[in-house]
C-alpha cells in the first residue's frame, strides 16, 4: 500500500500539511504519539509509556515481547502498511520504510527566520525563548533519528522531495505532494516502464556489441542473475556540479552484488576505463565493480557458477 513520510522542522508547517494530507487522500495519520499508542497499548507501565514519548535510547531496551521497543514497532508498522495507506509523521519513518517500494518521503523546511515568526505567534513567546525552542526542537529531532538509525534526519539524500514553506503555502505544498503521488501510483501501475531502458522493438535487451550479447548469453547458460547497465555513477563535475564524467557498468550480477564492465585489449579503452573505476571505488565505498576481459570470461563465469551451488545438496 502506499505511504508517505513526513519529516519537517518546528515552524514549518509540516504538521498542518500533513493533516491537509490527510483529509485530501483519506489515509490514516499517525505522529510519535499515536504510534506508541496503538503499539504500546498494553503489557507496559505508565513510566515505561512515558519513557517511550520521551527518550529515544529507551526504544532500544527489550519490551515484554522479548524484542526491543523499536523492533515492536517496527514490526506492527509494516503489518499495517500491508493492509493501508499511511501517512507517517516524524519518528525517523523515512528509514523504516526506506525500501519500500510504494513510499514517498518528503521533508518540510522554511528560513530560519520564517519559522521564528511562526513560533513567536503560535507560543505568544519573545525572540530569545522562540530561538531556544526552535534550536532545542531541531536537537531532538535530529538526535532522536541519529540515536535508532543512524542518520541524519536533515540529510536530504533520504528523501524524495524537500519542500520550503518559505515560499509554499500548505495547499500548495498538499497539491504537490498529491501530484507526486499521483505520478508514483502511475508509475507503479506501469512498472516496467523505464527499469530497461535500453531495449529493442522487440521488448529483447539491445546489446552494444557482440561481447556483451555472449557474456548474457552465458551467465543465462549458468543461471546468474544479471541486470544491463542498471545504474550510472557520476565521477566527475564541473565547478557548477553539472557531470562531466560518469560510469555505466555493463551487467550487475544480483547474487553477487558486483558490477562489471567488459572492455576489449584497446590499451586507450583500458586506461580510460581503469580511471573511472578508480574513482567510483573513492566515491563509492563499498560497492563492488570489476573490469573484465573478454580473455577472462569463462573463468570469471566459473568461478562465479562454483560459489553460487557451494553448499547445495
Amino acid at each position: 500500500m502506499p505511504i508517505l513520510t513526513i519529516s519537517r522542522q518546528m515552524g514549518s508547517l509540516g504538521d498542518e500539511i500533513a493533516h491537509e494530507m490527510a483529509r485530501r487522500l483519506g489515509w490514516d495519520l499517525l505522529d510519535h504519539t499515536q504510534l506508541t499508542s496503538r503499539f504500546f497499548a498494553e503489557g507496559i507501565t505508565e513510566r515505561e509509556r512515558h519513557s517511550l514519548s520521551e527518550s529515544a535510547r529507551f526504544f532500544l531496551n527489550v519490551a515484554p515481547d522479548g524484542q526491543t521497543y523499536i523492533d515492536h514497532l517496527e514490526r506492527g508498522l509494516n503489518q499495517l502498511a500491508e493492509e493501508k495507506s499511511l501517512i507517517l509523521l516524524g519518528f525517523g519513518s523515512q528509514v523504516i520504510f526506506a525500501d519500500h517500494d510504494e513510499a514517498v518521503h518528503v521533508r518540510i523546511t522554511a528560513p530560519a527566520d520564517i519559522r521564528l515568526e511562526r513560533v513567536k505567534k503560535q507560543f505568544n513567546a519573545t525572540d530569545e525563548n522562540a530561538s531556544q525552542m526552535l534550536d532545542q526542537a531541531d536537537r531532538r529531532h535530529r538526535r532522536f533519528v541519529a540515536t535508532l538509525f543512524g542518520v541524519d534526519s536533515a540529510d536530504e539524500s533520504l528523501y524524495h522531495l524537500v519542500l520550503n514553506t518559505g515560499f509554499l503555502s500548505v495547499t500548495e505544498a498538499a497539491e504537490t505532494l498529491t501530484a507526486l503521488l499521483n505520478i508514483r501510483k502511475i508509475r507503479q501501475e506501469q512498472p516496467e516502464q523505464s527499469k530497461k531502458p535500453v531495449q529493442a522493438a522487440n521488448g529483447k535487451i539491445h546489446f552494444k556489441n557482440k561481447s556483451e550479447a555472449e557474456f548474457a548469453r552465458i551467465l543465462d547458460m549458468h543461471q546468474i542473475e544479471w541486470k544491463y547497465e542498471p545504474r550510472t555513477f557520476p565521477v566527475e563535475w564541473d565547478a557548477e556540479g553539472n557531470v562531466t564524467l560518469a560510469f555505466s557498468p555493463d551487467f550487475y550480477l544480483v547474487q553477487f552484488d558486483t558490477y562489471l564492465e567488459l572492455t576489449t585489449m584497446n590499451q586507450r579503452y583500458v586506461t580510460e576505463k581503469n580511471k573511472k573505476l578508480r574513482r567510483v571505488r573513492e566515491l563509492y565505498p563499498g560497492t563492488h565493480i570489476k573490469i573484465v576481459y573478454k580473455r577472462d570470461f569463462q573463468t570469471l563465469i566459473e568461478r562465479f557458477s562454483h560459489i553460487g551451488t557451494a553448499g547445495q545438496p
